[in-house]
């Protein structure tokens, strides 16, 4: 690291961030993943616990079916979400919404509620403690277990958004894109918005326009509950595939102002993009559009927060000013109210720009 980027490191980590596409059990660091496999009993294979080169997607799930084997009970769950927690907010994250996918695994106990509820109970402590960090939760649907699984989910989610002081704000449809087809879940994403739970929806990580246009459409088009899209990849390229004269997909985005998590590293690793050179995050930033970086997996894919911002101001050419300005907007896409969002702005506005 030269001593330009240095500084911008040093910059972009002394800023008050925002984290909205985070995902529990990618999210460790070295010293968490020693802690998870003491609690297995072994500490062996820690280097094989990351992606360090672009991969297909297909590795990723495979990486993560590994490290789901090690948050299997409720000591791993609950010391997972802890140190996740601490190290966002050691990198200087204010405020933080934590997704995970409720297990339910007989052979430790483990129910979906009690996964939850585990979460929520790490998310308390650190409270307790002062941690200045504000964490919320998304409840994950997993795409590939299907309708019944997904309507399960959606109860869970919306008994603990009212039992637990908001703690549980919404819903996040995730899981390997190449399996099953979203458009089947439009119905339960259409309740659980009905139900006051805001949805984060992954699509269009992979050229999959048709499944894309149907969730949008379905779920976007009357803004009638808040949603944000996760990756959104290929959004802008369908009608480059379609031969379309219109992309109606980016349209809709555009016009709803349809926030979108940009996962820079992320993407890269997983060869849906070719370069960070030609990463979506300039092409709706040049648009003056909602679009928020986040890191994804940041344990799987060796990363930080910080480091993603540093990425995007080294190649998008963003001067502290300019990086300053940016996260005051990615303020504005939180699923929470104004009055988190005015003490957000205030965090911000108190950094100076040296």
């Amino acid at each position: 690291m030269d001593i330009e980027q240095e500084e911008i490191y040093v910059f972009c980590h002394s800023l008050p961030k925002v984290e909205l596409h985070a995902h529990l059990n990618t999210s460790y660091s070295r010293q968490t993943l020693e802690e998870l496999m003491d609690l297995k009993g072994g500490s062996e294979g820690i280097e094989e616990m990351h992606i360090s080169s672009n991969k297909d997607i297909d590795e990723s799930f495979t990486f993560f079916t590994k490290i789901q084997k090690l948050v299997t009970t409720k000591e791993a769950v609950y010391l997972l979400t802890r140190r996740v927690i601490e190290e966002f907010a050691q990198d200087n994250v204010k405020y933080l919404e934590l997704r995970s996918t409720p297990k339910e695994i007989p052979e430790t106990g483990m129910t979906r509620e009690l996964y939850m509820r585990t979460m929520i109970d790490a998310v308390k402590d650190c409270q307790k403690e002062g941690l200045d960090i504000v964490v919320r939760l998304l409840v994950s649907i997993d795409r590939r277990h299907g309708t019944n699984i997904a309507e399960i989910t959606i109860e869970l989610a919306e008994k603990l958004m009212q039992e637990e002081e908001g703690l549980v704000i919404g819903i996040d449809v995730s899981g390997d894109p190449k399996v099953g087809d979203a458009t089947d879940l439009i119905p339960v994403l259409i309740e659980a918005g009905k139900r006051n739970l805001k949805l984060a929806l992954h699509l269009a990580e992979l050229p999959l326009y048709a499944e894309t246009r149907n969730v949008l459409k379905a779920c976007c088009q009357d803004n009638s509950f808040p949603v944000r899209i996760g990756h959104g990849t290929y959004l802008h390229r369908s009608d480059q595939q379609e031969k379309s004269s219109e992309n109606e997909m980016e349209d809709l985005v555009l016009q709803k102002r349809i926030p979108l998590e940009a996962c820079i590293t992320s993407n890269l690793r997983t060869m849906t993009v070719d370069s960070v050179e030609k990463h979506h995050f300039k092409y709706w930033y040049d648009k003056d559009h909602p679009i928020v970086i986040c890191t994804d997996g940041k344990g799987v894919y060796n990363t930080s927060l910080t480091q993603e911002y540093v990425t995007a101001a080294t190649v998008f050419n963003l001067n502290k000013e300019k990086i300053k300005a940016y996260i005051e907007k990615t303020i504005d896409c939180i699923f929470e109210g104004d009055v988190i969002k005015e003490k957000l702005r205030q965090k911000l506005r108190d950094i100076p720009i040296k």
